[in-house]
């Protein structure tokens, strides 16, 4: 796809990652196979412009978010306020993209938020659990234990912000057109699959 074509017909893959099944990593990949950009943490430097906060005031708040899930605490008003504000700066940004660039968009409800967009295609990188485990734990250095406690955490976090910001109307598994399995096909598989319906899609609009 040409430049101008990039921008006049773009096509936008949003990516659900399970954790621990190396939805990050593969989405590197595919933004290098495709020479389309992959936008992560980037998300928070462009929301923390609109927002006039400091890009380090958002990352650390985004990070706590993560790991104690304190927007889903009713007792912390002060938190689930910052973290509304953040999400519907976040929100315009990713609505922005999807209309304005092929990309590649890792989590925040992105996949919720362009699910009217045409020219998207949402993706779910999974494996099985126990695997998930035995990744984040060699990763991080941890028994299985440790890791397991982890992936549970995690996971519940990023389901609950699912629920959340859809007001229940949207989960991970919903409305994807693709879920690959990082155990059974592996990174280089996982990216392979989802680049051929991103080619694929690019196609019938050139067409």
């Amino acid at each position: 796809m040409s430049d101008l074509e990039n921008k006049k017909n773009p096509v936008v893959i949003t990516i659900a990652r399970d954790f621990g099944a190396e939805g990050h990593e593969i989405g590197r990949m595919l933004a290098d196979e495709l020479g389309i950009p992959l936008y992560d943490n980037e998300l928070l430097v462009r929301a923390s412009l609109r927002a006039g906060e400091s890009l380090d005031k958002m990352a650390a708040y985004d990070e706590r978010l993560a790991v104690e899930n304190m927007a889903f605490l009713p007792d912390r008003y002060d938190a689930r306020s910052y973290s509304d504000k953040l999400f519907q700066k976040m929100s315009q940004v990713i609505l922005d993209l999807g209309e304005t660039e092929s990309c590649i968009i890792e989590g925040r409800l992105s996949d919720y938020l362009l699910r009217n967009n045409p020219n998207h295609i949402a993706v779910l990188v999974t494996a099985p659990f126990e695997d998930r485990v035995e990744i984040v734990r060699k990763k991080r250095g941890l028994n299985k234990k440790k890791g397991a406690k982890l992936v549970k955490q995690q996971q519940k976090a990023r389901e609950a912000f699912y629920k959340r910001y859809s007001a229940g109307k949207w989960k991970m598994t919903s409305g994807k057109a693709i879920v690959v399995n990082r155990a059974k096909l592996g990174r280089e598989g996982c990216k392979d699959v989802i680049a051929a319906a991103y080619r694929y899609k690019v196609a019938q609009l050139e067409g």
